[in-house]
Parts: structure tokens; sequence; C-alpha cells
């Protein structure tokens, strides 16, 4: 038996809502309003009681898949690991295809966000590179090089 229908969203919890989400507006994505969820629903989904958190979704131009940014005002959120290297286990990155990888980490970097290693090739297909955003979020960055050839 199937029991899932679709990839929906990926969910990250962080401190700091505003800045993670002008992070990934900056990258491309389009974010909806700011909403506030508190009582029984959020009680019962994540086993705590009185939480209350404010949420941010993010999605792609021309839609698909959302990340669900999320920060906890009640119970105050706990601390991660923000400097964690790419085998710790758990999930370790979000991954975006972009048009051109280099500006991607260009602007990265001007607003202070730096590579976590290099710019790799795989295979003459895939030029890709992980940055590591605020709060320590790995962003995997990805670009199609035979989109350079056929551009």
């Amino acid at each position: 038996m199937v029991f899932i229908r679709r990839f929906d969203h990926v969910g990250i919890t962080v401190a700091d809502l505003d800045a993670v989400t002008a992070f990934f507006v900056g990258l491309g994505l389009e974010a909806d309003g700011k909403m506030a969820v508190e009582g029984e629903f959020l009680d019962t989904v994540i086993g705590m009681t009185g939480a209350r958190t404010e949420i941010v979704m993010l999605r792609p131009p021309g839609g698909g898949t959302t990340v669900e940014l999320s920060s906890f005002t009640r119970p105050d959120h706990l601390p991660g690991s923000p400097a964690a290297p790419a085998n710790e286990l758990g999930l370790r990155n979000v991954a975006f295809e972009v048009h051109d990888l280099r500006a991607a980490v260009e602007h990265a970097a001007a607003a202070g966000y730096g590579l976590v290693g290099g710019i790799g090739e795989y295979e003459g297909a895939w030029r890709m590179a992980y940055v590591r955003g605020p709060e320590g979020i790995i962003v995997s960055l990805a670009e199609r090089i035979e989109n350079e050839e056929t551009a």
C-alpha cells in the first residue's frame, strides 16, 4: 500500500525568523505572510503543552514543494549545532536548483554567508555548492551544466 501522495514541505525551526526568511527570499523564494499557530492542534502534534510558534511558508517561483520556517515563542527554542559538518546525523541540508550558481554564491557571500567547502562538478552534468546560511542552515545550490551550452 502506498501512503504518500506528494512531497509537501520541509520544516526548519529557527531562532530569528525574519533573518532566515530574508536569506531565502534573497535566493529567490517567495514568502507568504507570517502567521502564529498555538492551541490544542499544535500541542497535540508536537507533544508539548502551551506551545506557540510563528511560521512563514516559502515557495519557489512557479510553485512546488515549500519550506516552512518556524520560530517558537513558547517554549523557547533549544540550541542546535550551527557548525555541524555534512556528516552529522539528521537533516543536513535543503537543496535548490538555481539558474546561476556562481551569482547565487556571490549573493550569499555579500550577505555574509560563505561556502562550506567549494564549488564542485559532478560528471559534467551538475555544478553544486553548500552555503552555510543563517543559524547554520546548509543550503545546497545546484546548477545544470548543460544549461550553459543550450542557453
